[in-house]
């Protein structure tokens, strides 16, 4: 018989690994800044700092606060009818009620797979779009895992959370391109001296690793916040084998090729309850967890 696990532990445990994989990829940025730092003049280095900082704000914050029209936009989402959509919006309603947030906007997409996924920068801006798929082939239990578990998104503030590990990749990619650019520019002009060269090249290799590397720790945080959702979704529904089933189905269903082409930006892809590509991917390249640990730990819950 296998030990029964606690949401709450769960929730608690992929909280902080989350937390601890922000601060990897902010030691990522004091590090590179320090290389750097070593090898060209200090007063430069802090000019760089400022502006990649200042820089990836104002591009990350200025999507942050259209988050939720860009990502419906770029799937043609349309609003639910209440009348057309009556099951929907009873689901929402009712994980309201259990969770103690606003009820967000709904929204509908075409598409014949099941899928879903929540934005917006807080509760009181959220919009959940499901696909006419996830409507069609959910019953009332599924339907509602499936809600609990996106509008735990919401109550986890998860597109704030994800905007700041946006900022830290764009920081550390700016400063790691910079860097390599006023090389290139430089010409190699007063790089004498072995130890000098020996730190360019370390320099160089970390600048072209260091953006891969925080990429990858930003698809772990991604896959750790999908088992958060997860776990305060059955918090919300006290059902897990709702969002397990729902969760089988996506597993199971075949989609025809043509529906497989709709266009969705593969950025908007990690907001997803599962990847809308289908992609055969595992492991550190990942944007969610695997499927089928993600049922196994559902129903030992």
């Amino acid at each position: 018989m296998n030990e029964r696990i606690s949401f709450d532990d769960q929730i608690q445990r992929n909280k902080i690994k989350s937390f601890l994989l922000i601060v990897i990829i902010f030691a990522f940025f004091i590090v590179l800044g320090y290389v750097i730092s070593m090898i060209l003049d200090p007063g430069y280095f802090f000019v760089i700092m400022i502006f990649a900082t200042v820089f990836s704000l104002i591009y990350v914050v200025a999507g942050y606060y259209k988050s939720d029209k860009i990502a419906l936009a770029s799937v043609r989402a349309k609003p639910a009818s209440k009348t057309e959509h009556r099951m929907l919006y009873h689901a929402a309603e009712g994980m309201a009620i259990s969770s103690g947030l606003p009820i967000p906007k709904l929204y509908v997409m075409e598409s014949e797979e099941i899928n879903a996924f929540a934005s917006g920068r807080d509760p009181k801006h959220s919009v959940i779009c499901f696909t006419t798929g996830a409507l069609k082939k959910l019953d009332k239990q599924e339907l509602e895992g499936v809600m609990a578990h996106e509008m735990s998104h919401i109550a986890n503030y998860d597109i704030r959370f994800m905007t700041l590990t946006a900022v830290l990749i764009g920081m550390v990619s700016i400063i790691a391109q910079m860097f390599l650019r006023s090389l290139w520019f430089s010409g190699g002009r007063n790089r004498e001296g072995k130890e000098q060269i020996i730190l360019i090249i370390v320099g160089i290799v970390f600048a072209i690793l260091a953006p891969i590397a925080v990429q990858l720790v930003s698809f772990a945080i991604s896959r750790k916040r999908e088992y958060v959702a997860d776990a305060s979704g059955v918090k919300f529904t006290r059902y897990p084998r709702g969002l397990a089933s729902a969760l089988e189905k996506i597993k199971n269903e075949h989609v025809s090729h043509s529906d497989k082409e709709h266009k969705v930006s593969k950025a908007l892809a990690p907001l997803f309850i599962s990847d809308p590509f289908k992609r055969k991917v595992s492991g550190l390249f990942a944007t969610h967890p695997d499927i089928n640990e993600r049922i196994r730990k559902l129903e030992s819950m």
